[in-house]
């Protein structure tokens, strides 16, 4: 394209030398000058001064940059061998260009002709004339959109335009960053928008609140090693370890919204759900929290590094973070662990969403226009397998799978193949509509979806997590039984592996006998609280529901027992203690057994139960004192 001569470099057009066509092969090979320009240039740009090895502009000849370009035999020349090798060596450890990042307005013309030329003046290696050079050709091209500032174009016009000044002034540096790094990814236009840096700051200076919380009150954390790690602090480390895998491979992809997801926000959601799942039984490992704030700093850092920096002091590290290792791994992460914990939270977020619309229905429909009474009591129906018919299903899918493109044909496909299987026939109703949900599945959890079973034992977790579920869902008690037990026809056909059922009432699915629970201890406020015992308690399942109806914090072990006290507010003798508890049979976690009196430990809970006896012949409880139980926060 003709352009004036004076706004451009480029070939003079002969017949009219007022003009010139723009050269883009002089505009794509610049990056190679950038390798030795602080070499030739004596810190101006025009060739006056000499730079560090006093080579003139005119010295520069087209046989030297042969050589600093291509190598070979060194030129004839009055520049001196010693300088032309640096030149060369410059260039060498360089180039290639790792990465070269430009807009996406100029992949048509810039960016190609960037590689045209390259491929043109440097030769692919084994080709005539390479030599032994190594492949000179760029590495990798970023190209990105424009930025939009809140949703429109920036226009001085409109005043719709923002200086990077003033937006450091309002937002900070790391605040830009931040803000800059969320606006979006990839070819579209990226978006700046004033609420989201706001939200980003206003969370930066809330993660700074938080790790001085934690150094302060670190002492008051547990302090286990990975040896004694509880099943959530397992959960936690392993979700760390998977967040720095898919962190570093945003990074290396230069897409850095979904860096800044997994890195910041994800990351912080995984030590939400971790404080949130260990508050019932113990709190948090102090450890893993250290190890969560490095990594986060470390994450972060390429985005945010002056709050990173500070982090990384606060935290007693010698040196700057610009100089620390990149997060490493510790251990492999276990794939079935984060499937267990993804399910965890998923599952509690669906059964309070169930458990809110149940409560929505019930006051639309309420007559009085009172409030209806909340349920106190849930039970979870769990499937250890599909039924029959959805299994043949499974099967039949799992055959039609185009493991190339991971997907499943039409459903006309899908339909004609399932009808010539006798047992499908009587379910046609419900067939398409299970493929469907299988499809949706399909392109979220991969092939997993057509899996005939989980890889991990779902009601093992739900129990292991029964303590949290209730707390979550603001219930007296909750139960886990298995699909196969319920009584309605419906459940037992709908619930499926990774997919339990919940209902909620207002009344206990268990018979239950309710006991006093009284604390003698002096200065600690916790005092009498009335508890239900149901059918197959265990030592463990009453002292949580202690815990859990008198809001007492997960960081105390507790101790029952049933004898009378020497005093007012004074534990009994431990003589007498010895004696009574002697010989009586042991209650584990999780089972029961006849004379249920013993003791049972568990993470953060250590009871002696000596109060009930079942009597199986009526299948009641009895007490074998006034119905009062003691206990002590230790």
């Amino acid at each position: 394209m003709p352009v004036p001569e004076s706004l451009w470099p480029g070939t003079l057009i002969p017949w009219d030398p007022k003009f010139m066509i723009e050269s883009l092969s002089d505009s794509t090979i610049y990056m190679s000058y950038y390798t030795v320009a602080y070499l030739l240039q004596g810190g101006v740009v025009n060739g006056s001064t000499p730079g560090p090895l006093g080579i003139c502009p005119e010295q520069m000849t087209v046989a030297v940059w042969d050589y600093v370009f291509f190598g070979g035999d060194l030129p004839t020349t009055d520049i001196p061998p010693e300088s032309l090798r640096k030149l060369r060596r410059e260039f060498s450890y360089w180039y290639p260009v790792d990465l070269r990042v430009s807009g996406k307005d100029l992949i048509p013309n810039h960016l190609t002709y960037f590689l045209y030329n390259h491929q043109a003046i440097w030769p692919q290696p084994g080709r005539e004339g390479a030599g032994q050079e190594p492949c000179r050709w760029p590495n990798a091209i970023r190209a990105n959109g424009h930025l939009l500032l809140n949703s429109e174009k920036m226009s001085k016009s409109t005043g719709n335009f923002l200086t990077l000044k003033q937006s450091v002034e309002r937002f900070s540096a790391d605040g830009t960053r931040l803000a800059l790094a969320d606006a979006g990814d990839g070819l579209e236009d990226a978006n700046f928008v004033f609420e989201m840096a706001d939200a980003g700051l206003l969370r930066l200076h809330s993660q700074l609140e938080w790790v001085k919380e934690m150094l302060e009150c670190r002492d008051k954390l547990r302090c286990d090693p990975p040896d004694n790690y509880t099943y959530h602090d397992r959960l936690f480390a392993n979700r760390i370890n998977h967040l720095i895998q898919l962190t570093d491979a945003s990074y290396h992809d230069t897409m850095y919204r979904e860096a800044l997801k997994t890195g910041f926000y994800d990351l912080q959601a995984a030590r939400d759900s971790y404080r949130d799942l260990t508050a019932p039984s113990g709190g948090m490992n102090w450890n893993l929290i250290r190890r969560f704030i490095e990594v986060q700093a470390l994450l972060l850092c390429p985005i945010c590094p002056h709050i990173s920096e500070h982090i990384w002091a606060l935290l007693g590290n010698e040196g700057s973070i610009m100089e620390a290792r990149w997060p490493s791994l510790e251990g492999e992460v276990n794939e079935t662990l984060l499937k267990e914990g993804d399910y965890l939270l998923t599952t509690a977020h669906e059964f309070r969403v169930r458990l809110r619309k149940m409560m929505d229905i019930r006051e639309k429909k309420s007559s009085t226009g009172k409030v209806p009474p909340r349920p106190e009591y849930g039970v979870v129906y769990v499937a250890q397998e599909y039924p029959p018919w959805q299994k043949l299903a499974l099967t039949k899918l799992r055959e039609l799978l185009n493991k190339a493109e991971n997907s499943l044909p039409e459903n006309k496909v899908i339909s004609e193949v399932l009808k010539k299987e006798d047992l499908l026939k009587t379910h046609m109703k419900k067939l398409m509509p299970f493929v469907q949900y299988i499809k949706q599945s399909l392109s979220v959890k991969g092939t997993e979806a057509l899996d005939l079973t989980l890889s991990f034992d779902e009601k093992l977790t739900l129990l292991g997590n029964l303590n949290y579920l209730t707390r979550s869902l603001d219930l007296k008690e909750l139960w886990i039984v298995n699909a196969a037990e319920a009584t309605d026809p419906k459940i037992r056909e709908e619930c499926q592996p990774g997919k339990p059922i919940p209902v909620f009432s207002e009344t206990a699915h268990k018979p239950w006998l309710q006991v006093t629970a009284v604390n003698p201890q002096a200065c600690v406020p916790y005092f009498t609280v009335p508890i239900p015992v149901y059918h197959d308690d265990t030592a463990s399942t009453v002292g949580d529901r202690i815990c859990r109806t008198s809001s007492v914090p997960g960081i105390y072990d507790q101790v029952m027992w049933r004898l009378s006290f020497v005093a007012t507010r004074r534990m009994p003798a431990p003589s007498r203690w010895q004696v009574t508890a002697a010989g009586r049979p042991r209650l584990e976690r999780g089972h029961s057994s006849p004379s249920a009196m013993g003791v049972c430990t568990s993470v953060t809970l250590r009871m002696v139960l000596l109060v009930w006896q079942w009597a199986a012949t009526c299948n009641t409880w009895s007490m074998n004192s006034d119905g009062r139980l003691h206990y002590m926060l230790m």
